[in-house]
């Protein structure tokens, strides 16, 4: 009965549309209240977070994304990529999509990769005949790599919560990560070749090339001293996130790319972002240890262990359960809520965390492109001007897409787990 009663309490405060952090986080201060616990594990909670090594890369990754996008970047990576593939039967989705896979490879966001490309791509895309749910689904889905491909926030925060490698679930991330994007690209090459005909390539001279290779190469090497300094031992996840800030302010003041005001701007968007995100984990640090305290996620578990003993049965629950949450509740959310729940079932069953991360991170991707919570339809909504039924109707190919490379990751965990443990 209890359960039931802060389950509803829980969705009462989505529907009447309190901010998630103040939800969770008054919930579990009641819950205190009324079974005689200290309300001094609030304050005590909120300074943990703070005060916490791990998530210190979140504003770093998150300053150099928005420093990055101030300055214009997505329009060099763009241009690259374009100049090299969009002479190929969909070459500027292509170009989209290697575009969103490059700056999430340096950026951890997904809402940051999806405003900075669609920028410098959907103009150039509806130029070139593209039809307009196509490219808004496109740049919705490639957006949602920023949370895939490393670094990641949402892993950042998921090895918080779970208390697992940030470094693995990094290394993890890689192969299903490539695996999304070629599948996104084998989609718009047929896409264009069967149902938009009408697109015209991109030709591109060999002088265009060697001038856009000039203007895209320090982005690529900014993507491989991050992933590749992680990689090989040399700073730890966030460690990197500082150093990846750090090259990119250098590369922007060189290049004259960003002025006085510009970082300022982005200095304060970091702040609100992260202020926002520490206050979200901080509210729902204090509703989880509420919750474990009165027994609910072990109650759960045992429900869940006793009623589904097959592996496959469980993540199929758990995928139903995140894709229907999806619809109401943004990515973070979804980890610090569901994850206290799953945990006690996932050790039950001997699942390996890292493998169910990478699973849970392609389901939270999902979150970010249905309406109407999902993050990246706001920023395409803002920047392409579109209506909300637009984006919604040319999502649906992706996210059927990203359901069926769930599917593969289940099949084949090597796909996730090869490189952070074979390597």
């Amino acid at each position: 009965m209890t359960t039931a009663l802060i389950i509803f309490s829980l969705f009462l405060m989505l529907f009447l549309s309190v901010p998630i952090a103040f939800g969770l986080g008054s919930i579990g201060l009641i819950l205190m209240l009324l079974g005689d616990i200290s309300p001094l594990m609030v304050p005590q909670t909120f300074y943990s977070v703070g005060d916490n090594f791990i998530l210190l890369a979140v504003p770093m990754f998150l300053m150099m994304s928005n420093i990055l996008l101030k300055a214009g970047v997505g329009d060099d990576l763009f241009g690259f990529a374009q100049a090299w593939v969009g002479n190929f039967p969909g070459g500027l989705a292509i170009a989209t999509i290697l575009s969103c896979s490059i700056f999430a490879a340096i950026s951890g966001s997904s809402v940051a990769t999806a405003a900075t490309i669609s920028t410098v791509a959907y103009p150039a895309m509806i130029k070139r005949g593209y039809h307009k749910n196509f490219c808004l689904g496109i740049l919705a889905a490639g957006g949602t790599l920023g949370i895939l491909i490393p670094p990641s926030i949402p892993m950042i925060v998921y090895a918080f919560v779970v208390e697992e490698s940030v470094l693995s679930m990094f290394l993890a991330g890689i192969g299903p990560g490539i695996l999304l994007a070629l599948l996104f690209i084998i989609f718009s090459v047929l896409y264009v070749i069967f149902f938009n005909k009408e697109v015209t390539n991109v030709k591109t001279t060999h002088q265009e090339k060697i001038e856009y290779t000039k203007k895209g190469l320090p982005i690529l090497l900014m993507a491989f001293i991050m992933l590749g300094g992680i990689y090989a031992g040399i700073y730890t996840p966030t460690e990197a996130g500082g150093i990846g800030f750090l090259i990119s302010f250098i590369y922007v003041v060189v290049k004259k790319r960003l002025n006085f005001k510009g970082f300022i701007q982005a200095g304060l968007e970091t702040m609100k972002t992260t202020v926002t995100i520490f206050i979200i984990i901080a509210g729902a640090k204090i509703f989880g240890k509420a919750i474990s305290l009165y027994r609910i996620p072990q109650d759960l578990s045992a429900i869940i262990v006793t009623n589904i003993s097959d592996q496959g049965m469980f993540i199929l629950v758990v995928c139903i359960t995140l894709l229907i949450l999806g619809f109401i509740m943004e990515t973070l959310s979804l980890i610090l809520i569901m994850m206290p729940i799953f945990a006690i079932s996932i050790a039950a069953m001997n699942i390996d965390l890292i493998w169910f991360g990478i699973i849970f991170t392609l389901m939270i991707e999902c979150a970010l492109i249905t309406p109407p919570v999902g993050l990246n339809i706001y920023v395409l909504q803002a920047i392409c001007d579109a209506k909300m039924s637009e984006i919604a109707k040319g999502v649906i190919p992706f996210v059927i897409i990203m359901l069926f490379a769930v599917f593969l990751v289940y099949l084949f965990p090597q796909i996730a787990l090869y490189i952070p443990f074979k390597l």
